[in-house]
């Protein structure tokens, strides 16, 4: 059979483990019941399950979790495959890994999680259990296949909650506002009533809404792209830090897949620290940690905004 040769536009991350033996050593092997001290994961990724290494780290380090947990459905992440649960065993899967990453928190700390519509209850059922639920976020997903006798999932969800119940969490809104093109430019005494004209059109800066419609999911001539089969936009990702966290805080992902969290938190000056369990997985993402030490750009983030899709940061 003869093989496909790759596109020389194709971007895609995709190495074998041996290939990435290299970017696979910079990850900490992590080592079962053994403590492991703020200097030794700061900036770095452990390899192994959360779970077993979670009551290892230090307490109340962590400034923002972004956390992307296996979805409740069939699906298969490298040698692992994570087989759909009923409510009740996804609801306590839940809990356990929730519990573990609880004691990690600084008491003012921010909480994001990703979720598809079957797993979205039972989270913000367990997230509501231990912290103060803020709201859900919506986003699209603009690519996927369609079903046949259903309607087609396009969209998932991201809960946002805090430690505190009361108003002590970092929330920055000028950080995350979002540039619009102008429909009907309106005009005091001959001025731009909320808007301005630029070289590439008429736009407004508008506050962020809990529905996201400006996300391109990575596809393989982007550089962020990898093969693994859940990956998130930095852009995505680049909103939840930026709102959240300030310069040299700590984000911290325990499903940390090919680093995305990871790599947005360097570009935006954000310390980092995860836990993946596929090698694979975690030579990719130093890879892409590399990558963001010559290039911190953001697909559809530029200007201190986040673009609409196909606009200026998308050209």
């Amino acid at each position: 059979m003869e093989q496909k040769v790759k596109s020389s536009k194709n971007k895609t991350i995709d190495f074998s483990v041996e290939d990435g033996r290299e970017y696979l050593n910079r990850c900490i092997k992590a080592e079962p019941e053994k403590p492991y001290s703020l200097e030794e994961i700061t900036d770095n990724i452990l390899l192994g399950k959360s779970l077993s290494i979670l009551p290892n780290l230090p307490r109340g380090f962590v400034d923002l979790l972004i956390a992307d947990p296996p979805y409740n459905i069939d699906k298969q992440f490298g040698s692992y495959n994570f087989h759909q649960l009923d409510y009740e065993e996804y609801e306590r899967y839940t809990e356990m890994w929730i519990s573990a990453v609880e004691p990690i928190l600084k008491p003012n700390a921010s909480i994001y999680i990703c979720c598809d519509w079957k797993s979205s209850s039972a989270i913000e059922r367990v997230l509501s259990r231990h912290f103060a639920v803020r709201n859900r976020i919506t986003w699209q997903r603009e690519k996927g296949r369609g079903a046949m006798h259903n309607w087609k999932n396009a969209m998932e969800d991201i809960w946002f909650a805090t430690v505190q119940k009361n108003d002590d969490f970092t929330f920055n809104l000028g950080a995350v506002k979002q540039r619009r093109k102008v429909i009907a430019p309106y005009k005091i005494e001959g001025k731009p009533k909320d808007w301005e004209e630029t070289e590439d059109g008429k736009f407004r800066n508008t506050f962020p809404s809990n529905f996201w419609d400006d996300i391109s999911v990575p596809y393989w001539s982007m550089a962020e792209n990898t093969a693994h089969p859940t990956q998130k936009p930095e852009k995505l990702l680049a909103k939840l830090i930026l709102a959240s966290s300030n310069p040299g805080e700590m984000v911290f992902d325990p499903f940390m897949g090919s680093g995305s969290t990871a790599v947005t938190a360097k570009k935006l000056g954000r310390h980092f620290s995860g836990i993946e369990m596929n090698e694979q997985y975690c030579a990719w993402a130093q890879k892409r940690l590399e990558m963001a030490d010559t290039d911190k750009s953001i697909q559809g983030y530029s200007d201190g905004v986040f673009w609409e899709r196909n606009t200026k940061a998308f050209q």
